[in-house]
């Protein structure tokens, strides 16, 4: 009921009002059934504008510390992203890595849509990184397609350390479901995960005109991070 309250009454008419949204392949998002949407992340708001230009609901793995602030902002950060189905993860790795997996696959298998950023963080520059293999995973254990989806501008509207968007027109683009039960059962091959996500992070790529590069976006931060001190 609050989630159909924020797209359809409180946030969605004022935010498609404003931003004017437009979405290009709508049509390649099943009617039904579990699939995972996997999105490039330019924009805290990708997890936003993503949900509200889709007729069914969205589930993303939101990282817990969004969960957790303090105050009124902390609350309102909360009671938005639980109001809006997103889902804590710990991305701290190994067990808290298993666990956000656990989650995700709870989704599919209720027959939902869940929406994975598979490079894992947010691009620092605006470029398409190397994507993180659990969404390989999640796909075969689900038995579910993969849904390719660029977010185009919403990094100009949001710049990452920005707290006031910008009135700039974003766009979604979403692509052809990547289907790959040729692997079936593959699901622990380390070689075969790569190979899948590496063929998502390509299939993302031709959507637009984003800049690959064969690193994790985390790496990047860190080196950025470390020019910074």
């Amino acid at each position: 009921m609050f989630y159909w309250l924020m797209k359809y009454v409180v946030i969605g008419p004022i935010v498609k009002a404003i931003w004017r949204p437009w979405i290009v392949g709508r049509r390649n998002v099943p009617a039904e059934g579990a699939a995972i949407l996997a999105s490039n992340h330019l924009s805290f708001v990708d997890s936003i504008f993503l949900p509200l230009m889709l007729d069914r609901p969205v589930s993303f793995l939101a990282k817990s510390d969004y969960f957790t602030g303090k105050g009124l902002k902390g609350w309102a950060t909360r009671m938005f992203f639980k109001g809006t189905g997103q889902l804590p993860i710990d991305r701290s790795g190994g067990k808290a890595s298993e666990a956000s997996l656990n989650t995700g696959l709870q989704v599919l298998g209720r027959g939902d849509l869940l929406g994975i950023y598979p490079e894992g963080t947010r691009s620092p520059d605006g470029k398409l990184y190397r994507g993180r293999t659990g969404i390989a995973r999640m796909a075969l254990e689900a038995h579910v397609p993969v849904v390719p989806v660029l977010m185009v501008d919403t990094d100009t509207m949001m710049p990452i350390g920005t707290t006031i968007p910008r009135i700039v027109r974003v766009g979604i683009v979403v692509g052809e479901p990547l289907d790959f039960s040729r692997f079936a059962g593959m699901e622990g091959d380390r070689y075969i995960l790569r190979s899948i996500t590496d063929e998502i992070m390509v299939a993302l790529q031709r959507l637009g005109e984003q800049e690959y590069e064969d690193v994790y976006a985390s790496t990047v931060k860190d080196r950025l991070k470390k020019k910074t001190r």
